[in-house]
């Protein structure tokens, strides 16, 4: 899957559907993000279509191997071709990170979470979109959905943890089958609407909000820590004097 064949997908009546699905469970995450530095990483651009309301800042960030496009449209652009375990930022500088099409699609999934936790402000957050390993999206190849590695929620929560995140919410969307049948997509709603009343383990799609895990050294202990260490010592044995 390159940006080419992504931008196609979005482009298609399923494409279009499916955005429109994923979207409305992403809103509940977005938040307020009143002068936020806003990042898209992998191909978020779809699901941030114009620089998020009230953001300083928006960029879009797409993987290497994936090819970039020009972001966002009629405006200056604000997308960048990167390597997605070298981002070109400094250090703390992101206040909410989108990844779709990110995680799965990455040869090395820990060391990219490594460096947008890197990135990612000690307040930040990070929603990923990501296929489901029971869903039927990731048993097919005709969406995007269906490239790279799907994940499970066991496997994403390990994924977190290993990297220093904390998950603090889930979601689920893409219940209908990955069709461009006509009564399939109209009839999208009600599968999603069934779908998260009675199977929701079985969305094509799982939705993570997580937050950095940022340790503080209490003031005890760093007193402690400076306390010099004393180490006991033998007592010198003492010789006996000599007599004259």
């Amino acid at each position: 899957m390159d940006v080419a064949d992504l931008r196609e997908f979005y482009g298609s009546r399923l494409g279009q559907v499916s955005r429109r699905l994923i979207a409305h469970r992403l809103r509940e995450r977005f938040g307020n993000l009143q002068g936020a530095t806003v990042l898209g990483l992998g191909f978020a651009a779809p699901y941030l279509d114009q620089p998020v309301d009230g953001a300083e800042r928006s960029l879009v960030f797409m993987m290497a191997q994936r090819g970039v496009m020009h972001w966002p449209q009629g405006e200056p652009n604000a997308a960048a071709l990167v390597e997605e375990c070298e981002l070109p930022l400094l250090e703390s500088t992101v206040d909410f990170a989108l990844v779709v099409h990110g995680l799965e699609l990455t040869d090395q999934p820990s060391e990219m979470l490594r460096e947008l936790w890197r990135v990612i402000s000690p307040h930040g957050r990070l929603v990923m979109v990501v296929p489901n390993r029971r869903g039927l999206w990731a048993r097919s190849d005709v969406t995007p959905f269906g490239y790279g590695q799907p994940f499970s929620r066991p496997q994403l929560q390990h994924i977190l943890k290993e990297t220093k995140f904390s998950p603090v919410g889930w979601s689920q969307a893409l219940f209908m089958p990955p069709s461009e049948h006509s009564l399939v997509l109209k009839s999208a709603t009600a599968w999603e609407r069934f779908g998260l009343r009675t199977s929701s383990a079985f969305s094509g799609v799982i939705i993570v909000e997580a937050v950095k895990q940022v340790y503080a050294v209490s003031a005890r202990k760093r007193a402690r820590r400076m306390l010099p260490r004393l180490k006991p010592a033998l007592a010198s044995a003492r010789l006996p004097r000599a007599h004259s």
